[in-house]
């Protein structure tokens, strides 16, 4: 096969992990970290460089919730629903956040600035119920507070 019109960082991953149990996972991983999603183009590039079906590859993407298949915004929203922040109302920031952005958990907003991610535990359960958004964490924070948090990142576009 004709490796020279294939994505060259693709090449160099399939040479890198080749031979290697769990290889097509631990390339996932590094597409998933560079781009931040697994792009289609490169999963198609990537079923025939490894000559393993494109639905074998999509098969582990969607089995694992790390993957993504879209884009991510450009600020991620972590909301923790640990046991602490769940029973200090996360739930009712969760709705929050969706009815202002419009979106549900796992989506990007349409104007790909915030992607919602709802995770089990941030280590902050003192500060429940959190939200970080990025590396910067909220604690403590009250339904009336999220418009405000959010739109601190949205006056920075």
């Amino acid at each position: 096969m004709e490796h020279k019109k294939l994505n060259p960082e693709l090449v160099e991953l399939v040479q890198k992990w080749k031979g290697k149990e769990g290889n097509l996972i631990m390339i996932l991983h590094e597409i998933q970290n560079h781009h931040g999603y697994v792009p289609r183009e490169l999963s198609l590039e990537l079923s025939k460089m490894l000559d393993v079906p494109l639905a074998r590859i999509y098969e582990v993407i969607t089995f694992y919730n790390f993957f993504k298949l879209v884009p991510p915004g450009k600020h991620r929203i972590a909301l923790c629903m640990g046991t602490a922040c769940y029973l200090r109302g996360a739930a009712v920031i969760l709705e929050e956040i969706k009815n202002i952005l419009g979106i549900a958990e796992g989506q990007t907003t349409k104007d790909g600035l915030f992607y919602l991610d709802v995770v089990r535990c941030l280590g902050c359960c003192g500060l429940a119920p959190v939200i970080m958004i990025d590396d910067k964490v909220y604690g403590k924070v009250k339904k009336n507070e999220v418009a405000d948090i959010l739109s601190k990142y949205i006056k920075e576009e």
